[in-house]
């Protein structure tokens, strides 16, 4: 039997840089080698594409770039490429199917998924308007909102907004969300420049964090809430998980919380939380990923107030974690699919799409 060609992506332009290596040692562990050929290829944090045959220590520990580049030097035929070729050696000539295990700006938002578009690669996971829908905080909530689906308060500004009138500003979050408030990035994930104003001088803090990171700032109401996650898999035919909860020790689940403290917050699959809730998250989970026209996979983030049980839904994760403890893969281990086959998943319905679009194109 063919083996498949697989080429998996890592790294990134992104400050998720990270966290796309600490995913990607557990993908290649779990890819099962008597069907697919691998390729791994990293994405240095200055947008080059270096082939990378290493040990996965070197990606662990950051030193994967330095090899890549020696091997590079040494074998420039073999180990040089174009993504997009017109003569030469393209990322088509090389694999059959890229697995992007990337996160973050120029890898969830779209722009990845066009240039894979472009060389016409069959990839998996979301294609370019859902990646750039749901990596927009801003736009997602709005189209959440057309969808008739619940969200918090909130109101946006942009960083000329703020530079032309900064109390203007504030007194437009105050009164639009009040405190608590979240005050987020709209394009960055893993909590990234994130934090919680509880008062004004707070919240001019909180901005000028959020804008080392974006021109536009999401402002939303800070609920008491328990964290709510659900994994969707499926093309037309979406299947999603019975829902985990993110149990934090810290006043919200940030970066370190889920990267650096070794797994602090606890994850407690399925969620405790009465069955009519759980349907309904699911549910709501379903409508999102379609009104967002997903596809493959995502992780779809809900708030769950502590108090009155109303749900609001936060996000969906379009290229969710695959470290060893991250909430998306261990969803789809307790509802019965191993790691290896949740990643074979993928690949099938990113095959689908594709030739669903092929089929399509060839019949005009």
């Amino acid at each position: 039997m063919k083996m498949t060609r697989l080429c998996v992506l890592f790294g990134g332009r992104s400050p998720e840089h990270d966290v796309s290596c600490m995913s990607v040692v557990s993908v290649i562990g779990a890819i099962d080698r008597s069907k697919y050929e691998l390729t791994t290829i990293g994405i240095t944090k200055d947008g080059r594409w270096l082939i990378y045959d290493g040990p996965v220590e070197k990606i662990s520990d950051g030193s994967w770039q330095e090899y890549a580049e020696k091997k590079l030097a040494e074998e420039p035929e073999k180990y040089g490429f174009s993504v997009l070729a017109a003569n030469g050696r393209g990322l088509k000539d090389m694999t059959d199917f890229v697995l992007p295990i990337v996160h973050g700006p120029y890898c969830e938002d779209g722009k990845l998924q066009g240039l894979l578009e472009m060389a016409d690669v069959p990839y998996g996971g979301c294609g370019v308007t859902a990646s750039a829908v749901a990596m927009d905080k801003i736009i997602a909530k709005q189209v959440f909102e057309s969808a008739g689906l619940p969200v918090t308060k909130y109101t946006y500004v942009t960083t000329a907004d703020i530079a032309d009138d900064l109390d203007a500003c504030l007194d437009q979050i105050e009164k639009a969300v009040g405190y608590p408030a979240f005050i987020k990035p709209a394009n960055m994930g893993s909590s990234v420049g994130i934090s919680k104003a509880s008062d004004r001088d707070e919240l001019k803090a909180a901005l000028d964090l959020a804008s080392r990171h974006d021109r536009r700032i999401l402002c939303e109401e800070a609920v008491d809430c328990r964290e709510i996650e659900t994994g969707v898999l499926g093309n037309d035919d979406v299947k999603v998980t019975v829902p985990g909860e993110i149990v934090a020790t810290e006043d919200f689940y940030d970066y370190d919380s889920k990267y650096v403290d070794d797994g602090k917050p606890k994850m407690q699959i399925p969620a405790n939380i009465p069955e009519e809730t759980s349907e309904k998250l699911r549910d709501i989970a379903a409508r999102a990923y379609r009104a967002i026209d997903g596809s493959g996979f995502a992780r779809c983030d809900f708030f769950v107030d502590r108090k009155t049980g109303s749900i609001y839904i936060n996000e969906i994760n379009t290229l969710p974690g695959f470290t060893a403890f991250s909430m998306f893969p261990l969803l789809w281990e307790a509802a019965g699919s191993p790691y290896s086959s949740t990643i074979e998943r993928i690949i099938e319905l990113g095959y689908e799409r594709y030739n669903d679009k092929t089929d399509r194109t060839s019949d005009k």
